[in-house]
């Protein structure tokens, strides 16, 4: 049973869901993650890495830290929380990106402007691959985890969810993010003039993807132990009574 009121109007709804939810999440974990989102999309405009097949962006350094949050969110809280998470991250990321441009115009900063310039093409295709992404994650999450009716909270759970939903969610960020900013948008002016082929696109996406689970899968026992300490605190009791109407 839902607690929340079903007759207020949508946006009155999923503002006192992300109000409570704020509320439930610890702060740090809220903390890290919009700064994982937009350190992500400000450093993905950077390629460190550019082979005839293959060509990696500096985003990958703190993507996996994003994903490795959201699978968290999505055990304890469900997909619906990680959504609104995901939504508020963004919005923080377009709000960065359009004060430094602005900092940067009217005092005419080279650091900015070499920060943000042809950023709206990066933002635009980091925003369009990252919803995207992030809903691919949390739905495939809670879609593996209902295979796992007997111990759905185990470490064998956990890692399946975890790791099934990283892979395929980090290609899908990835290549929407390239094919987006490096093959569509640079033949657009005032674009970032930085030219990727599709051959590219794709070896970054599986590259990334699987540079991405392993780096998850590194840290994946704090991320398991995390959460098995909000279960035995009973962490976001307010949210999960008022909005979770099963585990997921």
């Amino acid at each position: 049973m839902k607690y929340h009121n079903e007759k207020a109007p949508w946006l009155r709804r999923e503002a006192e869901m992300l109000a409570a939810l704020l509320r439930s999440i610890p702060w740090a974990v809220t903390v890290l993650f919009i700064l994982a989102v937009v350190g992500m999309n400000f450093l993905a405009r950077y390629t460190i890495l550019s082979l005839p097949w293959l060509a990696v962006t500096a985003g990958i350094f703190v993507s996996w830290l994003a994903f490795l949050l959201l699978d968290i969110v999505v055990k304890h809280f469900g997909a619906p929380a990680a959504n609104l998470l995901s939504l508020l991250a963004i919005t923080v990321n377009l709000i960065v990106t359009l004060c430094c441009a602005l900092i940067g115009r009217i005092w005419n900063h080279p650091s900015l402007d070499s920060l943000v310039g042809g950023q709206w093409s990066v933002l635009l295709a980091s925003t369009v691959a990252y919803v995207l992404s992030a809903l691919t994650n949390n739905y495939t999450n809670v879609s593996i985890g209902r295979r796992f009716r007997r111990n759905p909270d185990g470490a064998a759970a956990y890692a399946a969810r975890s790791f099934g939903s990283t892979l395929l969610s980090q290609m899908v960020d990835n290549f929407l993010f390239v094919f987006l900013a490096f093959v569509v948008f640079p033949l657009i002016p005032g674009a970032l003039p930085v030219r990727w082929t599709v051959f590219q696109c794709l070896g970054a996406s599986a590259a990334g993807a699987v540079l991405e689970l392993l780096t998850e899968a590194l840290f994946a026992p704090i991320g398991y132990r995390m959460l098995q300490n909000w279960k035995r605190r009973d962490v976001g009791r307010e949210y999960r009574l008022r909005y979770c109407a099963a585990r997921n």
